[in-house]
């Protein structure tokens, strides 16, 4: 037993039983969780019970002796608890080129793909991560910089479903979202364990570093609680958008129609690949409120594969008569193009979403 007292995380989505296993990196936040984890299920009062495994991912993007040093590091904590240790190394810097990824989205896609093998073979039923509040405010605001809808703005959740073959599940949990860093630095020293700091993370080049070593301390000196205002904020955002999720499966059913109209009536569904379409009369429209109208329209479009932006969400509003832009005409056989392949069609009585037939690349 410690002396100092134990750090606090959220047991809310772990129970006897489970197989967890840790993602660590070697950084602070990830040794902390791993040695939390392991302190409250070896505890005489109140043990987790359950089963305990680590992961670590090599990415290959920083010098060998740096990220061979974190590996270092990790294998001598998982041996020092007996913990067992799943190790995979990567080539992070030729999936991001091959991908046209930036190096941050392959770097996690590497991570989570990881993990959704762990999962799926057995090794482990449940992933934690240790994203803070920290992290939760740094990404509320690289969301909200890049123009984020609520379920954006939800940022880091603190569970997450993982579907996996043969009907199974697993997930993937954050139990320090509501830990602050220097928390965790503190119970770190309190059991002289030492970590890593990656090099990257001061590098500026990164937006998610600027943000940390740039726009946060300036909005401090605004708010000094700007960093748990955002974790509210994403917390909000994250009860807001389950309840109008929950509005509509409810409602969708009963406004999408699949395909489009035909002569004597009916519809005519296309079975062409490439060829989806949904239709919504206009009438039903006009009586939804502007707030489910917005969303109507978005998640038809998400069913055909799009994610509409807000200018998107605006110009299908305008297509259909209920806002006025001067590069959009709101009458019939008017249409407008969107993103990812996606047209939108005025009919006297519907708009109709269809994705239009990718265009057969030229034989060399």
């Amino acid at each position: 037993m410690h002396a100092s007292a134990p750090l606090s995380f959220s047991r809310e989505h772990i129970s006897p039983g489970d197989r967890l296993c840790v993602a660590v990196s070697g950084g602070a936040d990830s040794v902390a969780l791993l040695l939390a984890i392991h302190e409250a299920n070896t505890t005489t009062h109140d043990s987790l019970g359950v089963g305990l495994s680590a992961a670590h991912v090599h990415h290959g993007i920083r010098e060998a002796a740096e990220s061979n040093a974190d590996l270092a590091l990790v294998q001598d904590l998982c041996i020092q608890l007996n913990i067992p240790l799943h190790i995979h190394r990567a080539d992070v810097p030729a999936r991001a080129a091959q991908n046209h990824e930036t190096m941050e989205e392959a770097a996690r896609e590497t991570r989570y793909a990881f993990f959704r093998t762990l999962l799926a073979s057995g090794h482990a039923d449940t992933i934690l991560t240790a994203h803070t509040l920290d992290d939760q405010a740094e990404t509320v605001l690289m969301k909200l910089l890049r123009g984020a809808w609520t379920e954006g703005l939800s940022a880091i959740h603190p569970v997450v479903q993982v579907d996996l073959p043969n009907q199974r599940s697993g997930k993937i949990l954050r139990p320090l979202l509501a830990t602050r860093r220097s928390e965790i630095e503190s119970f770190l020293r309190s059991r002289d364990q030492p970590w890593r700091t990656d090099s990257t993370n001061a590098d500026v080049a990164y937006t998610r570093n600027r943000i940390r070593h740039e726009l946060l301390p300036q909005l401090r000196s605004f708010n000094p609680s700007i960093d748990q205002t955002l974790a509210n904020l994403a917390e909000l955002a994250r009860e807001e958008e389950s309840r109008w999720q929950a509005e509509l499966t409810r409602i969708l059913p009963q406004i999408l129609l699949p395909g489009k109209p035909v002569r004597g009536g009916g519809r005519a569904v296309s079975t062409t690949s490439g060829s989806s379409s949904v239709s919504i009369e206009l009438e039903r429209l006009r009586t939804l409120d502007p707030a489910l109208r917005r969303r109507v329209l978005r998640a038809a479009a998400r069913q055909l594969g799009s994610r509409l932006s807000y200018d998107e969400t605006n110009r299908l509003l305008a297509l259909a008569g209920f806002t006025i832009l001067p590069t959009v005409a709101g009458r019939t056989g008017a249409s407008v193009h969107l993103a990812q392949g996606l047209r939108a069609l005025r009919s006297a009585r519907e708009i109709r979403l269809f994705l239009e037939p990718v265009d057969p690349a030229p034989l060399s």
